[in-house]
């Protein structure tokens, strides 16, 4: 049994975490903090965890040692912190921007400050433990990824590793569900401006643009990804339709061979591509709530264009299930622990 301590729990990542961890069989939940909570019990501001959960939301100040701390904060923030951190806990999960990348002057081109804890960056795993497993499992400080980008490297991957698909001509366009934009009520969140909305709200230059490409690129090849953003009125989920061009034709069995070689033994990747039935390609309506990473494809009868489908529940495979199955993978738990949930139909 190891104990666990969430810094920033009043977000959704937070909730999240409370939600699979309080059923987790090897973990118990420590401390949980909150700015601007404190003092008040946590089912308040997570009302699914009602007689489930019955901690306090604690200060950051009154934080104790613990086995692992998931830190869940707003980009920026966990930088100025994390030197102190390490005093607390000798495993540490940072589910938000600060040490994903590994080059400062790139979070700064993204974020637009310098990066304030530049000697910690190269201590830091980025978590994709489909990629990077062995890493994880010996690492002791780990970087979530960002949701859209962990969703659309999954999908990618296969592809570049193997050579199949023109590294220099990738256009993503990403369906965003309201969730991955926090907590935090804004103008383009109020209910009259977002109900209805088919929003594209960042066409060009998102920052997760460089986090897949990082992955991407170890392969000794330049790889340039396109990310188009859009707003759409749903609350958890992520649907990435990716163009891709294949530089020589390939065949439909080739191309089920590369996804599974590569996710075979992934507990939580799914191949979707099904010639019947309502649900023929990954659809995050049926993800809210589960771990899983659905991967589809279609090729064009005429021409080279290969597209890829991807979806993921932000909330879960996108933050916190993917940090708890990094946290499984460190400490030597079976991987899907406490992230098996499969979903509902309908909802």
């Amino acid at each position: 049994m190891i104990e666990v301590s969430i810094l920033g729990g009043s977000g959704y990542a937070g909730g999240e975490l409370l939600r699979l961890l309080l059923n987790h069989p090897e973990v118990k939940v420590k401390q949980v903090t909150s700015l601007r909570f404190a003092g008040q019990s946590v089912d308040l501001v997570h009302p699914n965890l009602r007689s489930v959960c019955n901690l306090i939301f604690c200060k950051v100040e009154d934080l104790k040692p613990c086995d692992l701390l998931f830190v869940a904060l707003p980009n920026g923030q966990s930088m100025n912190l994390m030197a102190n951190l390490k005093k607390l806990a000798k495993k540490i999960i940072d589910l938000g921007a600060d040490f994903r990348l590994r080059d400062p002057q790139i979070w700064e081109n993204n974020y637009h400050s310098p990066h304030a804890a530049v000697q910690l960056l190269p201590g830091f795993i980025y978590g994709i433990p489909e990629i990077y497993p062995q890493q994880i499992k010996k690492a002791n400080f780990v970087a979530g990824p960002g949701c859209e980008a962990i969703v659309s490297t999954l999908s990618l991957f296969p592809f570049i590793k193997n050579g199949l698909i023109k590294e220099n001509l990738i256009i993503i366009d990403a369906k965003m569900g309201s969730s991955q934009s926090g907590n935090k009520a804004t103008p383009s969140s109020h209910h009259p401006e977002r109900s209805g909305a088919v929003r594209s709200y960042q066409p060009v230059g998102h920052r997760h643009t460089a986090e897949i490409e990082q992955v991407l690129n170890e392969f000794g090849v330049n790889v340039i990804v396109n990310i188009s953003a859009t707003a759409i009125e749903m609350v958890r989920g992520i649907l990435v339709t990716i163009h891709t061009f294949l530089k020589e034709d390939v065949s439909e069995k080739e191309i089920w061979k590369t996804l599974r070689n590569e996710y075979q033994e992934k507990p939580f990747i799914r191949i979707i591509k099904e010639k019947q039935g309502l649900y023929r390609f990954p659809e995050p309506k049926i993800l809210q709530g589960t771990n899983y990473c659905d991967i589809g494809f279609e090729k064009e009868i005429r021409g080279n264009r290969l597209v890829i489908i991807g979806a993921i529940d932000n909330l879960v495979k996108g933050t916190a299930g993917n940090a708890i199955q990094c946290m499984n993978l460190m400490f030597g738990f079976k991987e899907s622990l406490s992230l098996e949930f499969p979903g509902l139909h309908p909802i």
